[in-house]
């Protein structure tokens, strides 16, 4: 059995672990399941209950949520470079989990059609839309990277928020979304892990 297998759909947020085990240079298996299938039998559910994807098992255990997944495997390869140093800790820690708190349900809230109200923006964690996408365009402007001047793990995972919000219309093209992402489409690790994604959703389709 492989010491590092990632489980996928290529329709998913599976594509965030994909770039960041490319980035890292992992041999990793890949189990591709799908939705209302595998991806709710017992075997998978043994893995992670919530029935949903990705997941990794790294040497017998397993790591769900992909920011973890992000954060996890640049600890678990520091040879790759990706984790933190002391001065970038602070930003790196803010913006990969600021992406997956108020910036995810803020997009999550306002696909769904929910809006909250004044005195209810309180209660949800990031306050309003117009919010995040102000705080998230001042972060990316900062610096050329999220943490500083060189690319992380955190990147990985704030970029693919900002890629998505690009492709699909649920964040605003800003100058400044553009320009960061500029610097990150062209990665070697970015690109492969897009064509391997890409072909297994071809023969996903196909089959």
């Amino acid at each position: 059995m492989a010491g590092l297998t990632l489980y996928t759909n290529p329709m998913s947020r599976g594509r965030i672990a994909r770039w960041m085990l490319e980035e890292v240079g992992a041999d990793y298996a890949v189990e591709m399941l799908g939705y209302g299938g595998s991806m709710k039998a017992d075997a998978y559910l043994a893995i992670n209950p919530m029935a949903k994807v990705p997941a990794i098992v790294h040497d017998g255990r397993v790591v769900t949520e992909c920011a973890a997944i992000c954060a996890y495997l640049a600890d678990a390869f520091p040879e790759a470079g990706l984790g933190p140093t002391a001065d970038e800790r602070a930003d790196y820690h803010r913006w990969m989990f600021f992406a997956a708190g108020p910036l995810e349900q803020a997009i999550t809230n306002r696909s769904l059609g929910v809006v909250p109200g004044e005195d209810q923006q309180r209660m949800v964690g990031y306050g309003d839309y117009d919010r995040v996408v102000a705080v998230l365009e001042a972060a990316v402007s900062a610096h050329p990277y999220i943490a500083g001047d060189r690319f992380t793990a955190a990147d990985v995972y704030v970029g693919s928020h900002v890629m998505w919000g690009m492709q699909f219309g649920t964040l605003p093209k800003q100058d400044a979304f553009m320009a960061y992402l500029a610097r990150l489409a062209d990665r070697p690790a970015h690109v492969r892990a897009s064509e391997l994604d890409d072909a297994a959703m071809a023969e996903m389709q196909a089959a």
